[in-house]
């Protein structure tokens, strides 16, 4: 297959390109760079299976010769990302959904959505099934984000039944590995960069806002599946153990043997507000439909994870 992945130069649309390429695909990456980084893909130059365009799919896209797939992954996806870029968050979720979708149609292609557990907001609902509608707030500062890939999600769910495009959607719960930013901002980079310097781990508020962590490699299986599968209706992806911030951050100083302190913050920016006090996928159909379930457990993934991030801080 020759497949388009948008946001490839990100986290997770690194990870995916190596999939597509270790398993015999063509891949082209489209990345403006504006959370992504040329350092995620600089081991695939001189792969002549892969290809990098520099640019912003919120624009206009061409992409010369056959599509079998496009894959749109293209978003800031962290609160400080979209707190600080918000009209392109909001752009890459409405324009870039439809000019991917547009790619995918004028191809004959395949099109799957990177869409988010975001789209429950802060649920009411726990765990998360894919018939949950969500409980969201559209003007508040996390909903660019949210009403992006809610939109998004909508999109493509009218392409599908209006243009009869073969479509996929995922929604992705927390996921961390190798190649986050340091400066990300979400709990994962926050804590193991804090344990490593020796500095106190930040938790907000009392700690027993819950959430539920995958390794990439576990996502990127997920996706990959999901892609040949017959299933069009949205399908979570994440790992369904839940556990609260404060057993997060006791797990990463024992993981890093780190003697730093564990702080409670009561912040009072945008980032947190309108954050979900608990975060666990329903995983019934990515285990029915896919055959798909997490394999990689928590304390594996951080000894996988942190030396990278000590790597970065050197």
């Amino acid at each position: 297959m020759r497949v388009v992945i948008t946001g490839g130069a990100g986290f997770l649309g690194s990870h995916l390109s190596d999939r597509f390429l270790a398993e015999g695909h063509e891949v082209i990456v489209l990345d403006n760079l504006i959370t992504g980084s040329t350092d995620n893909i600089v081991h695939l130059a001189g792969n002549d299976a892969f290809t990098f365009i520099k640019h912003n799919v919120s624009s206009y896209i061409y992409v010369d010769g056959p599509v079998d797939a496009v894959l749109h992954f293209a978003s800031p996806a962290s609160p400080n990302d979209y707190l600080e870029f918000p009209i392109p968050t909001l752009k890459v979720g409405s324009l870039g959904t439809l000019n991917t979708l547009g790619l995918a149609k004028a191809k004959g292609a395949r099109y799957l959505l990177a869409s988010t557990s975001e789209v429950y907001g802060d649920p009411q609902v726990n765990p998360q099934p894919e018939s949950y509608w969500g409980h969201v707030n559209p003007i508040g500062p996390r909903g660019v984000y949210d009403e992006a890939k809610r939109f998004a999600e909508a999109m493509t769910m009218a392409y599908h039944r209006y243009h009869g495009m073969d479509t996929r959607i995922v929604r992705i719960f927390n996921t961390y590995g190798p190649r986050m930013r340091l400066n990300d901002g979400r709990v994962v980079p926050n804590f193991i960069s804090q344990a490593l310097r020796g500095e106190p781990l930040t938790v907000y508020g009392d700690g027993q806002q819950t959430r539920s962590f995958q390794y990439v490699s576990d996502l990127v299986d997920g996706v990959y599946r999901l892609l040949f599968s017959d299933e069009v209706l949205p399908v979570n992806i994440g790992n369904p153990v839940e556990m609260t911030v404060l057993d997060f951050a006791r797990t990463v100083l024992d993981v890093t043997g780190s003697d730093s302190d564990i702080v409670f913050v009561q912040p009072e920016d945008s980032r947190v507000r309108d954050d979900p006090q608990v975060r666990r996928p329903d995983i019934t159909k990515a285990r029915e439909l896919l055959g798909w379930q997490p394999q990689v457990m928590l304390r594996e993934g951080l000894e996988k994870t942190i030396p990278y991030f000590r790597d970065c801080l050197q």
